[in-house]
């Protein structure tokens, strides 16, 4: 199945990805249409940092290494067993997981049970957004616009193939 996958030694945390990931969720699909658009469009992905290994707290130089957060897209994935309008499932062809956001109510109880974290609530139209890995095109938005091509989407062999010719 392919995944969105990220060499966390190239990522610089620059946040590309969320702005094309919100650009792409837009009606407008444009940068300078979507920030005037109400509601504002949400991104599914989101760079988060942590304290590198080896990295004691407090110290005088802290090193925190980025990271972007999106759905997994887990082989049996919690969220959809959690929901209780039925809104999620699982693409049996692609192993998408899919949000039918008609049908969401809100409750936030995929929220709750992601061990991830990856969902996010749209609190202004009460749905629950994750990433959808842009279905509708052949490479989701995040990855075109990463300007380090950390990010990949394809296989997992794929991924390893990329690291290793790097390293």
């Amino acid at each position: 199945m392919k995944r969105i996958y990220c060499n966390l030694d190239t990522c610089i945390g620059c946040k590309s990805c969320e702005l094309a990931c919100a650009i792409e969720h837009s009606k407008s699909k444009d940068l300078f249409l979507a920030i005037r658009e109400e509601p504002l469009p949400r991104r599914r992905i989101q760079v988060q940092s942590s304290l590198s290994k080896g990295t004691r707290a407090p110290t005088a130089a802290i090193e925190y290494i980025p990271y972007p957060l999106q759905c997994r897209h887990c082989d049996e994935p919690l969220c959809v067993l959690a929901c209780m309008s039925a809104a999620i499932h699982k693409d049996e062809v692609t192993g998408t997981v899919i949000i039918d956001e008609d049908k969401c109510v809100g409750c936030g109880m995929c929220m709750m049970v992601c061990p991830f974290g990856a969902l996010v609530m749209d609190k202004e139209r009460k749905v629950a957004l994750r990433c959808g890995h842009c279905i509708e095109s052949d490479e989701p938005a995040c990855v075109k616009a990463c300007p380090t091509k950390s990010l990949l989407f394809g296989e997992l062999e794929e991924f390893e193939a990329k690291l290793e010719k790097k390293g």
